[in-house]
């Protein structure tokens, strides 16, 4: 990471929020136009397909357009014994960053629609089977990140994984969430893209569940990290960084 941790700070805190703005602006917007949650899931699912992967491009190259609690967590533990990994203290920067953002990025959505600026949501998230789907999508999200890094094909991220979430909208049962930061920033909207509090730390609990066993399952099919792979895993970058002993 060449970028000071200041400048790193404020692109997760940035690009989280935006994403946020994304998914919950563009939940309303679908919401005024239709009364068809099929067509309300599908404007809101590829709003998020072209924001997300934006996003990652945009800010990749800065902080590894991480955006996500789970992912920074994963990022350093894989790469903790790495000379240039991810250190904790990046990690207690990025994770407050990361959280602030997605709730500052809710108010922002809700701000452009004249909603309430902070309205706790009323949409019950709580069932077993949307726990599951969580954590598929969370693991689903961890192999495809790490994956990307451990085959050199990084610069694939973008569009990957915007993909995999646009793709998690419709073949998981929670509409795949699968990120921390962006759960708490929606339960200070009540609108279509909302969960309610109560919901809130359940789905976190499944996400990290999920971020272990997608971390697993990357052992399982890439082996232990070794010396020629040893990177600092940067989501969107074109270009990974020489290997480190």
């Amino acid at each position: 990471m060449s970028a000071p941790l200041g400048r790193r700070v404020a692109a997760e805190a940035i690009g989280t929020g935006l994403l946020v703005a994304v998914v919950v602006g563009s939940g309303i917007q679908a919401t005024e136009l239709s009364r068809d949650v099929g067509v309300q899931l599908l404007a809101n699912s590829l709003a998020t397909v072209f924001g997300l992967g934006v996003l990652i491009l945009l800010f990749g190259p800065i902080s590894g357009a991480h955006f996500n609690p789970a992912v920074t967590l994963v990022a350093w533990f894989t790469s903790r014994r790495t000379a240039g990994g991810l250190a904790l203290r990046d990690v207690a920067a990025y994770v407050p960053a990361q959280v602030a953002g997605a709730i500052g990025g809710a108010a922002l959505a809700d701000a452009m629609f004249d909603e309430p600026l902070v309205k706790f949501s009323t949409h019950d998230r709580s069932a077993g089977h949307l726990l599951l789907g969580e954590a598929v999508a969370t693991a689903g999200l961890i192999l495809l990140v790490f994956g990307l890094a451990r085959i050199d094909r990084p610069s694939l991220a973008p569009a990957a994984v915007a993909s995999y979430i646009g793709a998690a909208y419709w073949f998981t049962s929670s509409t795949s969430f699968a990120n921390p930061a962006v759960t708490i920033g929606r339960a200070f909207t009540d609108t279509f893209a909302g969960i309610a509090p109560a919901s809130v730390a359940p789905f976190i609990a499944a996400q990290l569940l999920g971020a272990a066993l997608g971390l697993a399952a990357l052992t399982a099919l890439y082996g232990p990290r070794t010396h020629a792979t040893r990177r600092s895993v940067k989501v969107p970058h074109s270009e990974p960084e020489p290997a480190t002993s």
